[in-house]
């Protein structure tokens, strides 16, 4: 059974004693009453300890994603993740050896959280939103402050080191997305800036080659633009 497919999620919640009268998660996303009643019934804590305790990866990869369904679009769940700790639980879990396929999921979910609420801020102010409910929620959601306090900034960038073009390609959204409230931390960081000079080299010649094959807006030359245009930011 696929680790991300439909059931992935109800399979978790079982197995870890969770008790959802639904399919799962992802029925989450799209039923306010069910994400209450998750969050009521103590599945957020019950998910980061899991993840905070010694557990195979593969049972850290399911509750890593049923934590990802709970979480989005459901601002007071991402409310009671700051105040119960999940940035240090995420922290800690990508900085430990051999879960780097975790990091790149963390790293994902960090930046779409970060996009939601700035999204969701944006669509207020042009629609005139009559409903203000949850956009006072959102704003109570301080994601980028609990970020920089707790060392994300480095983290992130450090994870450029990873082998993947998709993986660096979701590194490099998220470092994007974070430059304002890390743009100190990013320029300070030597490490960032040699990283970025290597991988600007290996995709010039990448992007080269692909435009010598005749794709003149290949997927290397979109990577080789987003490192240009944040080594540019940060000179």
């Amino acid at each position: 059974m696929s680790e991300t497919g439909p059931k992935a999620g109800s399979v978790v919640w079982q197995q870890f004693g969770l008790e959802i009268r639904r399919e799962g998660p992802n029925e989450y996303v799209s039923n306010p009453k069910v994400q209450v009643e998750a969050i009521e019934g103590g599945a957020l804590q019950k998910l980061l300890v899991i993840l905070a305790t010694e557990q195979p990866l593969t049972a850290k990869k399911k509750v890593l994603f049923a934590l990802c369904s709970l979480l989005r679009h459901f601002p007071y769940a991402q409310q009671q993740f700051l105040k119960l700790g999940g940035l240090q639980v995420l922290r800690s879990l990508v900085q430990e050896k051999g879960t780097e396929v975790l990091a790149v999921r963390v790293i994902t979910l960090l930046y779409d959280l970060v996009t939601e609420k700035m999204f969701a801020e944006e669509e207020a102010e042009l629609t005139r939103d009559t409903s203000p409910e949850k956009l006072q929620q959102y704003r109570q959601v301080h994601l980028l402050p609990g970020l920089r306090e707790q060392g994300w900034c480095e983290i992130t960038a450090h994870l450029l080191a990873l082998p993947e073009h998709d993986a660096r390609e979701k590194v490099l959204q998220t470092l994007g997305t974070l430059l304002v409230t890390c743009r100190d931390r990013y320029q300070q960081d030597p490490q960032l800036s040699r990283m970025l000079s290597s991988l600007q080299a290996e995709y010039q010649v990448l992007a080269a080659q692909e435009l010598r094959d005749g794709e003149d807006e290949g997927y290397f030359r979109e990577l080789l633009n987003s490192i240009n245009s944040l080594m540019k930011e940060l000179r």
